[in-house]
């Protein structure tokens, strides 16, 4: 079982304050689930002590950490809302109930989890912290799911999949979203999941040595052009993952170069550079295999540089470079900034380089969740304000507010935001995040409504295009707006977004209007003045 040191050793400088907060949660916890047991007959305790440790690995302050640790409390009865708070504040009181599941009259089955789901979103919009202590326990319960009734095992792996692993992603935790995947994958498809698995080890085993090889030669030019404090590693493709990839590429394994990526990680975003360039007058890169996430970040806030590179004894590899910070947030997300409230660190410092960026408002926007997240100091005391989230995450929990059933509301997430993403331009050079096969149309609905209702013209790339063009990554998409124009039902078959779908049909009459404008609607009033024009950016 794991214990309150083994917590508090995880966390990033505790303060004596956090030390004694953490015990004192600890101590309530254990207390409350005394005598109550798991489905594998061990103390339920277990359970929020591991949940608790997760969160202390993760970076997250005392407040979050506690809520692990308490998080079932209060809905098994064994304290009251008014002791929570009383004893560790409203903020911790706020998360908590943010986590809980619903009670037990009002839904039932498909509805109920649909409903929990919900709320949890809503909670979410006004502290992240809630959704990240959710997927610590998430994390927790797969890692003992052989143990739950065999009729719930695969209705809870796909939740999991379908929804929470894609959160993960999209808050940048991809440590996170791996584990997730692959602990619910063999619940999925056990047969698939055992394929991949045996596919894997082979692989692995044919280039292993090759492997170690490279790795040598990398470090050794390194270190002979002056380069200092870099340390390299390997990178197992999750299963999930390389399942999916299979599947695009015919099962054949040979196709898929990143099964085992090398790592190197450098101090500065110079070195990235002048490490690529090392390891490019060592081996051959194939051509337009190379990613520069560094000047172009992910929406999500991903920085490496990636290359794919033709070696003598490994054949071809993926070589994945960054700094430290880069790989600190690449594995821990929104969560590795946690550790930065103790070390009082100017926000700037974070990620210098993001400004040079063309998707410097991205990196920002990372960024601009830093200010509150430092405000939770001392432990046990309420934060001056609770944790911000990013704008797509708030947006989330109204999008899809005015589901009227438990099918349409989760259908209408997996296909809005946890989906396969394409990241495309404005002509300002805005992103636009996408589900994959999205259209022109669902671009305008994204932006806002008025723009999807009005939609007279596309243009990708420069180029006009019709409305069934399929966008991809990189495009950069105009839209023409005329007041004249209307939807037309044709538009219902050719876009991607429920969003879209809503609208549409809300423009031919076919169901009341929703009354969310659009994802993007509210940081970007400055830029409706545009949609007046002839087009809009």
């Amino acid at each position: 079982m794991t214990t309150a040191k083994e917590i508090i050793a995880a966390m990033s400088h505790p303060s004596e304050a956090d030390i004694a907060y953490i015990e004192k949660a600890y101590e309530l916890a254990k207390k409350a689930h005394e005598g109550q047991l798991r489905y594998s007959g061990e103390p339920y305790f277990i359970h929020p002590a591991a949940t608790a440790k997760v969160l202390a690995e993760y970076g997250m302050d005392a407040t979050t950490i506690a809520a692990g640790l308490l998080h079932d409390v209060v809905e098994d009865g064994k304290a009251t809302c008014e002791d929570i708070e009383k004893d560790f504040g409203k903020d911790l009181l706020f998360i908590i109930d943010g986590v809980t599941k619903l009670g037990t009259h009002k839904y039932h089955g498909a509805e109920r989890h649909a409903e929990s789901l919900r709320r949890l979103l809503v909670a979410t919009a006004s502290d992240i912290r809630v959704l990240i202590v959710k997927l610590a326990d998430r994390y927790n319960n797969m890692q003992t799911l052989e143990h739950v009734p065999e009729h719930k095992r695969r209705r809870i792996a796909l939740e999991t999949i379908e929804i929470y692993a894609p959160i993960a992603d999209r808050l940048g935790m991809g440590r996170m979203k791996t584990a997730l995947e692959d602990l619910a994958f063999p619940y999925i498809d056990p047969d698939a999941a055992q394929h991949v698995a045996e596919m894997r080890k082979l692989k692995t085993k044919e280039t292993e040595a090759g492997l170690a090889k490279v790795r040598k030669e990398i470090g050794q030019e390194l270190a002979k052009k002056g380069l200092k404090d870099f340390h390299t590693d390997i990178r197992m493709k999750g299963l999930w993952s390389l399942h999916q990839k299979l599947k695009r590429k015919n099962d054949d394994i040979n196709l898929i170069h990143d099964i085992a990526a090398l790592r190197v990680i450098v101090p500065t975003m110079e070195d990235c550079y002048v490490a690529l360039g090392l390891i490019h007058a060592l081996y051959k890169p194939i051509p337009g295999q190379f990613k520069d996430y560094i000047a172009f970040p992910k929406p999500n806030g991903y920085q490496s540089l990636h290359t794919t590179v033709m070696t003598p004894d490994a054949g071809v590899v993926e070589i994945q470079i960054r700094t430290e910070e880069m790989h600190r947030h690449a594995s821990f997300g929104i969560a590795s900034h946690m550790s930065y409230k103790q070390l009082g660190k100017d926000i700037d410092q974070l990620n210098p380089n993001a400004q040079r960026s063309r998707f410097s408002s991205l990196a920002s926007s990372w960024r601009s969740l830093i200010p509150s997240l430092m405000r939770m100091s001392k432990s046990g005391e309420e934060a001056s304000s609770p944790a911000k989230v990013p704008p797509w995450l708030a947006e989330l929990a109204e999008a899809h507010a005015e589901a009227t059933g438990s099918q349409e509301f989760v259908e209408g997430l997996k296909e809005d935001f946890f989906s396969h993403r394409v990241f495309v331009f404005t002509p300002k050079g805005d992103v636009v995040d996408l589900p994959a096969a999205s259209t022109p149309i669902d671009f305008a609905y994204a932006i806002h409504s008025d723009l999807g209702d009005h939609l007279q013209g596309a243009k990708v790339n420069g180029k006009l295009a019709s409305f069934d063009t399929v966008l991809s990554n990189g495009d950069i998409v105009e839209i023409i707006r005329r007041d004249s124009a209307h939807p037309s039902p044709k538009w219902l078959e050719l876009v991607r977004t429920s969003l879209a779908r809503k609208n549409i049909r809300a423009a031919l009459g076919l169901t009341e209007p929703t009354k969310h404008p659009g994802r993007r609607a509210r940081h970007r009033r400055s830029s409706m003045r545009t949609l007046h024009g002839k087009s809009a950016h």
